[in-house]
């Protein structure tokens, strides 16, 4: 007995239903894209392997899935690499690709490799999916979608004004209530700073970054088994529980890091990035939250994070701004800012919200039917000029019954069936049913548009 096929864990295969809902989430994103001038670009869904490791810190790294040498991979290998069983000594000899872990390093890549063609500052959008050898679990999959804008050669804090005016607007189209949450990462690195612990800067913001799912006693013990001293976390413990609007969050940290250099200049981009958003004036709210660090190593100043409200489902959008991405690549001292909608959760959070409901499936607005190959060669002239006005038609392939073919119109959801006979060729015409009214009436060509376009 055959073996029932099947896909891998984490990826899943899209309806016509289902791919229909996306294409309007991208849609709706793609149009704010390009409202606020980002042009599109496309990049290839493998990188060499150095392109990707080491841009995303430990834990990114190992979730990269690496493509094996073709031919005899094994060849290179030395037997006694192969007794080490060091898997990153055989890996860097038998893989030199990788699929895509994110669109924001291999737009780095793009930028450095075309620096010449482009004009800066430039600002692109991507959308294309990525991959990451993640457990896979509601709202995080192995292969998803990544809606991406950035733009590098300015280091002018207008752009972090205007990702979180583009995350709002985006989302009031769609209909979805979120909070933005914002933060710096000057703001981490002075807090490092503060528990005099910045060599384990990296240790401290991912264990931070996960005070919402794993709470604070989590975050403290995650610290501790990191290095991080209990006497260092008591000197920032009080982020924990960091409460009220923006300007008292402020305020406090005011307080917590007046004697960081570098602290105080992420309030200071904090600051001007918060007043500038609200007095632009916002749908959905843009919350001051300390504790986001966003775990990804390229990061320096703000740093953005939206959650849908009332949803279970960790974050729908995410990003921030780098000083020097290019410069892995050679390129120094180009500035950029990006943010990524995550297409696949929005999806789901739009379906548990009941948000779909004007998204239609494409179909014919009529269809043909078969009589047989007079009627059928008869009919598809006049598909032809419906398609030449861009309706939407077809024929049914077959001379079956018509309960059969009237049956199939009924189960797409055709709302039109048209017949043609000896008489109706005789004299031009068509007979035209409405299949929701069970109307039937005789047309000639002109009639049939009419009807198709009323």
């Amino acid at each position: 007995m055959a073996q029932k096929p099947g896909v891998p864990k984490g990826t899943r295969d899209f309806s016509a239903e289902q791919i229909a809902k996306r294409n309007f989430i991208i849609e709706k994103i793609k149009k704010n894209f390009e409202n606020y001038g980002f042009a599109p670009i496309e990049t290839p869904s493998f990188e060499n392997l150095t392109t990707l490791m080491g841009k995303y810190g430990e834990e990114g790294d190992r979730l990269i899935f690496k493509i094996l040498n073709s031919g005899d991979f094994l060849k290179k290998v030395p037997d006694e690499t192969l007794l080490e069983r060091n898997p990153s000594k055989i890996t860097a000899k038998i893989s030199e690709k990788a699929l895509r872990y994110d669109l924001t390093v291999p737009f780095a890549r793009y930028v450095v490799q075309h620096q010449n063609e482009l004009v800066f500052p430039f600002k692109r959008y991507q959308i294309q999916p990525v991959w990451r050898a993640d457990r896979p679990q509601k709202g995080r999959f192995r292969e998803f979608y990544q809606c991406d804008a950035d733009v590098v050669g300015s280091n002018s804090l207008w752009q972090d004004v205007e990702f979180a005016l583009l995350y709002d607007q985006v989302f009031s189209d769609l209909e979805v209530p979120v909070t933005i949450k914002i933060n710096n990462r000057k703001i981490l690195t002075g807090l490092a700073e503060l528990i005099d612990e910045k060599e384990k800067f990296t240790d401290f913001i991912v264990a931070l970054d996960k005070l919402d799912k794993i709470g604070k006693e989590g975050v403290k013990k995650e610290m501790l088994a990191k290095g991080i001293s209990e006497k260092s976390i008591g000197r920032i413990e009080k982020i924990f529980d960091f409460s009220g609007n923006n300007q008292e969050k402020l305020i406090l940290l005011k307080e917590l890091l007046f004697d960081s250099e570098t602290g105080m200049k992420g309030i200071e981009e904090l600051e001007f990035v918060l007043k500038n958003v609200e007095d632009a004036g916002l749908k959905n709210s843009l919350e001051l939250d300390i504790t986001l660090a966003r775990g990804l190593n390229y990061y320096t100043g703000s740093i953005y994070e939206v959650s849908a409200n009332n949803i279970q489902m960790g974050s729908i959008g995410g990003g921030g701004r780098y000083d020097d991405l290019t410069g892995i690549f050679g390129l120094k001292n180009l500035s950029g800012i990006g943010i990524s909608f995550g297409l696949d959760r929005i999806y789901l959070v739009m379906e548990e919200l009941g948000l779909f409901k004007d998204v239609e499936i494409p179909k014919p607005r009529i269809l043909f039917i078969n009589f047989g190959e007079k009627e059928a060669a008869y009919s598809l002239k006049a598909l032809q000029k419906l398609r030449q006005k861009n309706i939407k038609s077809e024929l049914y392939p077959d001379a079956a019954k018509m309960k059969k073919q009237m049956n199939y119109a009924n189960k797409r959801g055709i709302p039109l069936v048209a017949m043609a006979g000896s008489r109706e060729m005789e004299n031009n015409t068509f007979s035209l049913k409405n299949m929701n009214t069970g109307e039937q009436k005789e047309v000639d060509f002109d009639q049939l548009i009419t009807e198709l376009q009323s």
